[in-house]
């Protein structure tokens, strides 16, 4: 099928004003098809030629203003439009489509815990021709009235609040919406299980398959209560608001994003709706989701890019505003501790390899919609947000916030670009905002700072320190310098004895800082994280935190200080072993989770799997392993959700299955948890990979737990049996014609098939990875394209020849770009790794 290119959509907008979609859906065809009828009313600015996207099973009909089309022409999913006469249209077109299996456009899953079938869409970023005729651009928005029809004892959901017809059985109605752009139209149906509510006058509501009613009704008023605190937050900072008719939240299988921000009607992947045990930090994790998706109903929403450049205008605001605006209203104030230490490193790894982008790229570097796809990623979510951290903090939140309202007044229920953002916050601030923004939005790469210290008298009563910083990049930044000295007392507590901020020019270069008395014992550049910058401590500052580390007082600093930690080892500056040691030190006294499992993460799936020599590898986990269980003996029952982040990894780094084997007959780890199913699938495929377990294991484990993410399980586990035949099977069903695998099953199965244990039996894999995986893409799309090469590249085999051949391919087959991306960003952590190694 076409993409659609920029050029194109700019021609079709200068042809046409788009005004409203009557799309009528038919969900009661069967398991295979819908039926999907649209008539779009729209208005020609002058005469002209154009066309209508949509990607049918059958087109059945169309006609313009009455006539009918000849549909023997169409092709590449384009219904063409010639002769269009200057003035008012309408266009109806009637279609058979097909349900997805792949999470794109009108996906259809069968719960196999009970049978039943759930529906909904998924249009973003350029889907919607999947469930209905549209002009398919973000700058051409309509009003939506929708109808379904469905099984009389299923509930259907939409942008609007819904209701049923009355005398037609399972035939509903939808509010018509405001003008939104077609990518954020949503419908969801199926025997949902709902929880409803009433909040400032609108109705709330929260759904979720059946299987997990009872697990949704557990966490309702906890959603529930998020929900209303972030919606009365949010009509606190803006003027205009929330622009429409209702707020659902629904929790869906098999959903590719973690949510999708449609009007109205908010899809999230079900895996939120928690059937075991989580952490703190988790529910922090998923209570940001919801502030995230949230903001976006009025950026992205309310206000809507103009073309797919400016994704930024949507993500980076919505990531931006979910952590800030779940810290200001709700229990979770530490939010920014979670952004420094997992999220932000998501931007800062994709930031340094060569698929890197600018925040805002230039428009000719989004020349379609495929590229645009590709973009959604740590550099539009987790820098871009970090870039309005250090916008707020160098303009002010008040100036910041005048400019986001003055936005919103300008160009509500329309579209907007960077330029109109920039020129709202210039009204409110009288600061150049343009000049910050080219350098902070238009650049790629991460600067680094990284300090030199002297110390000396200057006579018998007076001593000064001076500091010379060093700046490798091209955008100024206001950082905090934090500065810390031993506690007296106990050396390994660290007490501040001074935050200042210092401002760090954008040339690349040094700047000279002087300051009175003894320098301190750690100086820790960028304290707060306020900034997006690598930093790099001298020498008697890293000594000071190899030593003293837990002993920082505030989370966000010794996030930044791990953070700088990772980083050096990642550009082969501090060996894993010396990252190791640290956390063997002071992981044991750390009290944030998700400092924790940011640390344990990176040290079990990068460092241990990755950068260290196979020959050390068994020490580091059994370094891992120490730590994890000094951390359950240290906490008791005190710190649950540590207590199971600590279980996790010991789990994970496990080397001897009699280590297992008693909790496992148990089903209960001692002073807690017990073994739920999330945590049973955890240590049988831990298990399996030590050659502990087997398919009668597996058989059992699937049958006591019969769920979704039962199947998921079984399909990790069975992969990951180190048997010839088991990994035959596991590539036959990945790569195999048959196509059977959902994104979901696909991803598991590519989960348990890699392990570094396994290297000798699955390295013959490894060359025929690239083939494979390339003629997948061709068969199964951009969304399949994009999870095999993220998920099935053999990351477990740190070989150049595995590099070498990966080259070869990146620079001679035709791939999807959904493929060729992610496939060059594992190449470059692949060649990464290797320099760390030293090879």
């Amino acid at each position: 099928m076409s993409v659609l290119r920029r050029d194109e959509a700019q021609t079709r907008a200068d042809l046409l004003d788009v005004h409203s979609y009557a799309i009528d859906l038919d969900l009661t065809c069967g398991e295979e098809i819908f039926r999907s009828a649209t008539s779009v009313r729209f208005t020609a600015r002058h005469p002209g030629d154009t066309f209508i996207e949509l990607r049918p099973a059958a087109l059945r009909r169309a006609a313009l203003d009455g006539q009918q089309l000849d549909t023997t022409t169409f092709a590449d999913g384009r219904i063409q439009l010639t002769g269009l006469t200057e003035g008012d249209h309408e266009l109806h077109v009637e279609a058979d489509m097909r349900y997805s299996h792949t999470g794109e456009g009108m996906h259809r899953f069968t719960d196999p815990a009970d049978g039943r079938s759930y529906l909904y869409t998924q249009c973003c970023q350029s889907d919607a021709p999947l469930v209905f005729a549209c002009f398919d651009q973000p700058d051409l928005k309509a009003t939506f009235t929708v109808t379904v029809t469905a099984p009389p004892q299923w509930t259907v959901l939409g942008n609007g609040i819904t209701t049923r017809v009355p005398g037609q059985p399972g035939r509903w109605q939808c509010a018509t919406t405001p003008p939104i752009s077609t990518y954020l139209m949503a419908v969801a149906a199926g025997p949902y299980h709902s929880g409803r509510t009433e909040h400032a006058g609108l109705p709330f509501a929260l759904h979720v398959r059946q299987s997990l009613a009872e697990h949704l009704d557990r966490d309702a008023a906890e959603l529930l209560d998020i929900t209303r605190r972030c919606f009365d937050r949010y009509h606190q900072l803006f003027n205009e608001p929330y622009p429409f008719d209702s707020y659902d939240q629904a929790f869906v299988p098999e959903f590719n994003s973690g949510a999708m921000e449609n009007p109205g009607l908010v899809t999230f992947r079900d895996e939120f709706i928690y059937r075991s045990a989580v952490t703190d930090t988790q529910r922090q994790s998923r209570g940001m989701v919801i502030a995230h998706e949230m903001a976006h109903m009025w950026f992205g929403d309310l206000v809507t890019l103009r073309w797919w450049d400016d994704i930024w205008l949507n993500e980076s605001f919505a990531e931006y505003m979910g952590f800030q605006v779940l810290a200001e209203a709700t229990r979770w104030t530490h939010t920014w501790t979670d952004f420094a230490i997992a999220r932000k490193s998501w931007g800062y790894d994709a930031d340094q390899r060569p698929s890197t982008h600018p925040v805002a790229p230039d428009p000719d570097k989004v020349p379609d919609t495929a590229s645009a796809r590709l973009n959604f990623d740590g550099i539009s979510y987790a820098k871009g947000a970090s870039a309005l951290r250090q916008l707020v903090t160098w303009l002010g939140p008040r100036d910041f916030l005048t400019g986001i309202n003055d936005h919103f007044a300008q160009h509500r229920f329309g579209n907007a670009t960077l330029a109109d953002f920039l020129d709202s916050l210039a009204r409110a601030s009288g600061r150049d905002i343009h000049t910050w923004a080219q350098h902070w939005l238009r650049t790629t790469g991460v600067d680094t700072l990284t300090p030199h210290i002297t110390d000396a008298a200057t006579d018998d009563t007076t001593r000064h320190w001076q500091l010379r910083l060093h700046h490798h990049g091209s955008r100024p930044h206001r950082i905090t310098l934090g500065m810390y000295d031993q506690a007296p007392t106990d050396p390994g507590q660290l007490v501040l004895r001074e935050r200042t901020e210092a401002d760090v020019p954008q040339h690349h270069g040094h700047t000279t800082h002087t300051f009175p008395g003894p320098r301190p014992d750690l100086l820790l550049l960028n304290d707060g994280d306020l900034s997006y910058a690598k930093i790099r401590l001298d020498p008697d500052s890293w000594a000071t935190a190899r030593r003293s580390l837990s002993g920082l007082p505030d989370p966000v600093s010794r996030a930044v200080l791990w953070n700088a930690a990772r980083d050096m080892v990642r550009d082969a500056q501090l060996p894993p072993a010396d990252y190791l040691d640290t956390a063997r030190a002071h992981l044991p006294h750390e009290t944030d989770n998700a400092i924790v499992q940011g640390v344990l993460t990176f040290a079990r799936n990068d460092l241990t799997d990755r950068y260290l020599p196979t020959d050390q590898r068994e020490q580091a986990l059994h370094i891992l392993h120490t730590i994890c269980r000094q951390l359950l003996d240290t906490l008791g029952e005190t710190d649950p959700g540590l207590r199971l982040t600590a279980v996790r990894g010991y789990i994970n780094s496990t080397t001897d299955p009699a280590d297992l084997s008693g909790w496992w007959t148990h089903g209960t780890v001692p002073g807690g948890p017990r073994l739920d199913p999330e945590l049973r699938w955890q240590i049988l495929h831990r298990l399996a990979v030590l050659g502990a377990a087997d398919d009668n294991d597996i058989r059992a484990e699937a049958e006591r737990d019969p769920s979704a993410s039962g199947q998921e399980g079984a399909a990790r586990c069975r992969a990951a049996l180190p048997r010839a035949g088991a990994k035959a099977a596991a590539w036959e069903a990945m790569f195999g014609t048959s196509d059977i695998l959902s994104n979901y099953l696909f991803t598991a199965t590519a989960q348990g098939f890699w392990h570094p244990e396994h290297t000798p039996l699955v390295r013959p894999y490894a060359q025929r990875y690239f083939n494979d995986a390339i003629a997948l893409a061709d068969r199964r799309g951009a969304s399949i394209a994009y999870l095999a090469g993220h998920y099935a590249f053999p990351r477990s085999i740190v070989e150049t020849d595995v590099l070498h051949h990966g080259e070869k391919y990146l620079d001679t087959a035709q791939r999807t770009p959904s493929l060729g991306r992610p496939l060059a960003d594992q190449l470059d952590d692949l060649r990464r790794a290797l320099n760390v190694r030293g090879t």
